[in-house]
């Protein structure tokens, strides 16, 4: 199995999971997903891969919901992403939250956007829900490869009801091109089955659940879910018709304003924070909360003897004697001022 993953950007890392409607190159001059990748690049070091089945990855390759997690693992470990925040949007969502229970030392905020829990056949009124799921996947295996667009309209109508006529047209031949009719159908039948409900409650990281209110894709209740049972997960309504934020919008700014105040801030213009590794400026963000070394070793799942380790690194690069000075130096710089709130 070939993935393919590209990173743009610097400073921490945020890995975005995969969806299944995604094309690493095509992706980038996209007049519906540019907008998210250049702000996600702005202040990180964004990681970002096409599923397998979709866009640059392998297409001829066994599909499952298991399949999807390890692939998240297998590029987390060939990007050297040591502690990052996890972005899902979409049927990425259940893998982040399913990547984030089983890596609690790995995933430092989760975000979700749009996202389910549990797929169509396990929403409300099974024989309604189930005669739709058929349908999309017969209406993907007969038009999802053809020149005409008829077929996938519906589908983009789902996505971005409000999108402009040229993002419309690109949206439909993101369709075309991100993978096969037959892959189409497989995607759907794997995602219609996702059921990680059982996993919410145990999401221990600071969680941020955006769903916009008129989605046409994926009900508002299941973003309602989802930041029900994860503890201390923040839920942002957003006013839109559409699955996909679209620059736009208004809801795209409450987006990003929401993002910037859950993602930890760094002020990049002391250089000494810029010599940091990944896992030195997670000790510095929890150094900076007031948390003792047997915290940190709790919440980082590493020993209180590793942890001394990081901090006399870190204290020797901001040229500092004693933690109340670190604590003063990263506070300045904007660390430690985030904190989990409750919805």
């Amino acid at each position: 199995m070939r993935i393919a993953y590209a990173t743009s950007g610097s400073g921490p890392p945020l890995v975005k999971a995969a969806n299944w409607l995604s094309h690493l190159e095509f992706d980038g001059a996209s007049p519906v997903w540019i907008h998210l990748l250049r702000e996600l690049s702005r202040h990180n070091t964004l990681v970002r891969y096409d599923a397998r089945g979709c866009g640059l990855s392998d297409w001829d390759a066994p599909l499952s919901f298991e399949a999807w997690v390890r692939d998240l693992e297998a590029v987390v470990e060939a990007s050297g992403s040591e502690r990052f925040a996890l972005l899902g949007i979409s049927q990425g969502a259940s893998i982040a939250i399913a990547y984030a229970v089983r890596h609690p030392e790995r995933v430092s905020h989760l975000i979700l956007h749009g996202g389910y829990a549990r797929g169509r056949l396990k929403w409300a009124g099974p024989a309604k829900m189930r005669a739709e799921a058929d349908m999309m996947i017969k209406l993907a295996e007969l038009g999802w490869g053809q020149q005409n667009p008829a077929f996938r309209q519906f589908f983009t109508t789902q996505f971005i009801p409000d999108g402009t006529p040229e993002q419309h047209q690109w949206f439909n031949e993101l369709e075309r091109l991100s993978t096969s009719p037959v892959n189409a159908g497989r995607f759907m039948r794997v995602v219609h089955e996702i059921d990680v409900v059982s996993l919410l409650p145990r999401v221990s990281c600071p969680t941020l659940v955006f769903h916009c209110v008129r989605d046409a894709r994926v009900p508002f209740d299941e973003g309602r879910l989802i930041a029900t049972m994860i503890p201390g997960a923040r839920f942002v309504p957003l006013e839109s018709n559409n699955h996909l934020l679209l620059e736009s919008e208004p809801a795209w700014s409450r987006w990003v304003s929401e993002l910037r105040a859950f993602l930890p801030a760094i002020d990049m213009r002391d250089p000494a924070f810029g010599s940091l590794t990944p896992r030195e400026l997670d000790l510095i963000e929890l150094i900076a909360q007031g948390r003792d070394n047997s915290q940190i070793a709790a919440q980082l799942g590493v020993s209180a003897k590793t942890v001394r380790n990081h901090i006399t690194s870190i204290f020797a690069k901001l040229d500092v004697e004693n933690r109340a000075q670190a604590i003063v130096l990263a506070r300045n710089a904007g660390f430690g001022t985030t904190v989990p709130r409750a919805s």
